[in-house]
């Protein structure tokens, strides 16, 4: 009797300790790690958050032109993609409709990172409307 006693407790106790350590029925997965970034060249800029997944990265924010005398003075941002050896995966970026000429615009695009792992590395780039690099900057995951 004692030892059926003491298996009832024992297993009461192990189901007790085990519903307490499980997480709950609406915890949310793991948080994806997200850092800023931003490039400028002269008085224009774009700048914004990146969101890194598994396969991609998320690349959200904006982008500001002072003029709309022509592509030239247009700007569109870009992404490109490495892996932890800095070799390219994926590029990708804003669409021409987000294009900004004279004023500011919102963009969001994910550049794609189909490696195990997911990219390591982003540049973020800040084009002329004509899809001239005028400057880019290296951005690490967290």
């Amino acid at each position: 009797m004692r030892t059926q006693l003491s298996a009832a407790v024992g297993a009461v106790a192990l189901t007790a300790g085990a519903l307490l350590g499980a997480p709950a029925a609406g915890a949310q997965a793991t948080d994806y790690p997200t850092n800023s970034f931003r490039v400028e060249v002269g008085n224009t800029w774009t700048d914004g958050k990146l969101t890194w997944y598994n396969r991609s990265v998320l690349v959200e924010g904006t982008h500001k032109s002072v003029s709309s005398a022509g592509k030239a003075y247009c700007r569109l941002t870009w992404g490109r993609t490495y892996d932890a050896s800095r070799a390219l995966v994926g590029t990708r970026g804003s669409d021409p409709g987000d294009m900004a000429c004279g004023t500011t615009r919102s963009f969001s695009f994910v550049v794609p990172a189909d490696i195990v792992g997911g990219a390591q590395l982003v540049r973020i780039c800040l084009d002329d409307g004509n899809y001239n690099d005028l400057l880019c900057a290296p951005y690490r995951r967290p």
